[in-house]
């Protein structure tokens, strides 16, 4: 497949209900032009999907393509192209414009929802348009997350289940199923929205095994006891990644160990856990 070496510039634009439009300002497109959006794949594997979305002209040496809510975009992040095609397809990089995406801060969909989805364009690294795209059947919605000196309290939203009895939270060390640490979700607030949760995690007791380099702690919401478990992310909103935006202060954990809450570039809650060197 052979691509072009001129890129096209897209305008996006979100509303509340996840549909995108994007507008692109294109030299000479061809008619049957449509907008690429191929999925990244895994380090040796191959990408996980294409979509094409037809092109229509709503102005002069003006291109549009809508993603409707409805339409279905696996989890990951997919990047975009304008494709040309033929029987040699040519595809041209598509570079971020504008992008208008108050409509998706602080969205709050229907808690009685089975799926909940959330998709953010975004500019890449190397200065591309992708789109980050969550599905997630339920979900946990982290809210506001105070790092206190002793520990960590979240309050949220929970999606596509209800908590019962037993409910409780998992920090759990990835590749060490042993290590893993539960606290009860604490009796939700009256006047919060429905399928409201908090709780408060103590930095100790994770930090009571070794920490010999920095560990990553995931947190599970367990929605009722022998349920399966529930990731606490942050996706309702327009960061497509909040592992540098959102930076919590650490505080000591355990002698020569220090925990901080953290995102990970996925937007999922962690606690991170590190040795501190003996002089700090």
């Amino acid at each position: 497949m052979s691509s072009t070496s001129t890129a096209v510039r897209a305008d996006c634009a979100a509303d509340r209900a996840g549909t995108l439009t994007f507008d692109l300002t294109a030299p000479a497109p061809a008619p049957d032009s449509v907008l690429l959006l191929r999925r990244r794949g895994a380090a040796g594997q191959k990408p996980g999907g294409t979509i094409r979305i037809p092109l229509s002209r709503p102005a002069p040496g003006r291109l549009r393509a809508v993603l409707p809510a409805s339409a279905e975009l696996a989890e990951g992040r997919w990047d975009a192209y304008v494709e040309k095609p033929g029987d040699e397809p040519a595809e041209t990089v598509v570079e971020p414009g504008l992008r208008d995406l108050r409509a998706l801060v602080d969205r709050c969909p229907d808690t009685s929802a089975v799926t909940v989805s959330a998709r953010v364009p975004y500019p890449t690294l190397d200065g591309r348009l992708a789109v980050r795209s969550w599905v997630r059947a339920p979900h946990a919605e982290a809210g506001t997350v105070l790092a206190g000196p002793a520990g960590m309290t979240v309050r949220g939203v929970l999606y596509g289940v209800e908590a019962g009895e037993g409910a409780a939270v998992e920090a759990r060390l990835p590749g060490e199923p042993d290590r893993v640490h539960r606290v009860p979700l604490t009796a939700p607030d009256p006047d919060g929205p429905a399928g409201s949760f908090s709780f408060t995690l103590p930095y100790a007791a994770p930090a009571t095994g070794p920490v010999p380099e920095a560990q990553q702690w995931q947190l599970w919401l367990i929605p009722a006891t022998g349920a399966p478990g529930v990731r606490i992310s942050r996706i309702l909103d327009d960061v497509w990644s909040r592992d540098k935006s959102f930076v919590y202060p650490g505080h000591p954990a355990a002698p020569g160990v220090r925990a901080t809450p953290c995102y990970t570039t996925g937007n999922d809650l962690c606690l991170r856990l590190e040795p501190v060197p003996a002089d700090h």
